[in-house]
């Protein structure tokens, strides 16, 4: 199992200078914007982990809720609501009343990047808190990667070879003997409105996350 020294978040973290002064600059400009590292949300006790890139300028930077005020999390919370993980099938503000059942939903980097682009360097700093959160899944968890940063965090959160377990979209990985790692392309604008991935495809990958979870993995 991963293990780490890291606490599972720190809402104040500035160990990338690059994101901190970003986060910075976006205060200023985005007064109302939270503007800082945005922590996981959902159910504690969940044992399904989506993991996404990171939160998003006007998205989860805004609000403070992963995938919570922007196109990318259309997709996902609407497909999370059809499986019963969710009791509202979109995730508006952190008032609005969202609640995720058996599901908890956080990012490879707690905080924005400039142009969406964390830099691998970041991407290791922030490695840590990922392996907390992977510490604290329950036995016969499932963890879906929305795109290859992700998927290649959890890798590395659990000290796994890159080039042993390749991305691609409904893969499925045996990361351990309690947990598997199931890949999806990211729910981005880009990739719904090209039909990279179609709400089809989504639904795929939330139907092999279930059979795991009902089979223990």
């Amino acid at each position: 199992m991963p293990t780490t020294r890291k606490a599972v978040f720190n809402p104040d973290c500035r160990s990338c200078p690059r994101l901190a002064s970003f986060l910075d600059q976006t205060g200023k400009k985005y007064p109302e914007y939270h503007s800082r590292p945005v922590a996981a949300f959902g159910d504690r006790k969940a044992r399904l982990l989506i993991v996404g890139l990171a939160p998003g300028m006007h998205g989860a930077n805004a609000t403070g809720r992963p995938f919570t005020g922007d196109y990318a999390g259309i997709l996902l919370y609407e497909t999370l609501y059809e499986f019963g993980l969710s009791n509202k099938p979109v995730s508006a503000s952190t008032s609005d009343g969202l609640k995720l059942t058996n599901c908890r939903i956080t990012n490879a980097v707690k905080c924005l990047p400039p142009q969406n682009k964390p830099q691998l360097a970041e991407i290791k700093q922030c490695n840590g808190y990922l392996r907390k959160e992977l510490d604290l899944l329950p036995e016969q968890s499932v963890i879906i990667a929305l795109g290859k940063i992700a998927h290649d965090a959890v890798l590395r959160a659990y000290g796994l070879r890159l080039a042993a377990h390749p991305f691609g979209h409904a893969n499925i990985h045996q990361i351990c003997d309690s947990r598997v790692l199931v890949d999806s392309y990211h729910c981005s604008r880009y990739n719904t409105q090209t039909r990279r991935l179609t709400p089809e495809m989504f639904r795929k990958i939330f139907r092999i996350a279930g059979e795991h979870l009902e089979q223990g993995t």
